[in-house]
């Protein structure tokens, strides 16, 4: 199991500027490599690196990724974004069986789930996806699927209490179960990819059992 410590950035402000965290991010001494191809007939690997951080009140994650396809054609919450260049964040803050699963377009389109499986996962009420700050360098406007060396990023700010079923407040040594994935169903070639290996047949992230750790130092 890989287990990542995540260290608090402190800012002037409890919601601090995006950009300023992108910075923040940029500066980061460790970034994760979502490099762990598990499954036949998936051999291509883009190249994906993660920041991650937090602050008073949020989660910050910073995507690095360079791909020779990308597609962002879905702009409303709650759609397979898996479908376009997609990265995603599974998370369970409690040793309860829930997780949630933050799935984000290059253009910053969220699908929000949480439950304890692929078969209860329940999508959230776009207004609380609404508080999930991002920001990508690609922008905000759909983009059909363009081949080539292509390379973007999307920096991400997730307030605690957008994970609802849970009451975390202060992250400061708490230890969450989590994985990092980056995938894209719907492109010329697919791919899945992710942090902390999984040891399913085909490919599947709804696998809580196979998250690594982060630990909130």
């Amino acid at each position: 199991m890989k287990i990542a410590e995540v260290k608090k950035i402190r800012f002037s402000k409890e919601i601090p500027d995006l950009d300023e965290v992108s910075v923040a991010l940029d500066k980061q001494d460790e970034k994760l490599q979502i490099n762990t191809l598990n499954w036949k007939g998936y051999e291509y690997k883009p190249d994906v690196k993660l920041t991650i951080a937090y602050g008073d009140r949020e989660i910050f994650l910073k995507y690095y990724v360079t791909e020779d396809y990308f597609k962002a054609e879905k702009t409303e919450s709650n759609q397979m974004v898996c479908e376009d260049s997609c990265v995603e964040f599974f998370v369970s803050p409690e040793n309860d069986g829930i997780y949630y699963n933050l799935e984000f377009n290059g253009i910053g389109t969220i699908l929000l789930g949480t439950g304890t499986g692929r078969a209860d996962s329940k999508r959230a009420d776009p207004a609380i996806i609404s508080r999930i700050r991002r920001k990508s360098t690609v922008g905000d406007k759909p983009v059909k699927e363009k081949t080539g060396k292509f390379e973007w990023s999307i920096t991400i700010a997730i307030p605690v209490d957008v994970f609802f079923h849970h009451k975390i407040g202060d992250l400061k040594g708490k230890t969450f179960r989590a994985n990092f994935y980056k995938c894209g169903d719907m492109l010329s070639v697919p791919h899945y990819v992710t942090w902390n290996p999984v040891g399913t047949e085909n490919p599947d992230y709804h696998q809580p059992e196979y998250f690594g750790m982060l630990k909130f130092v």
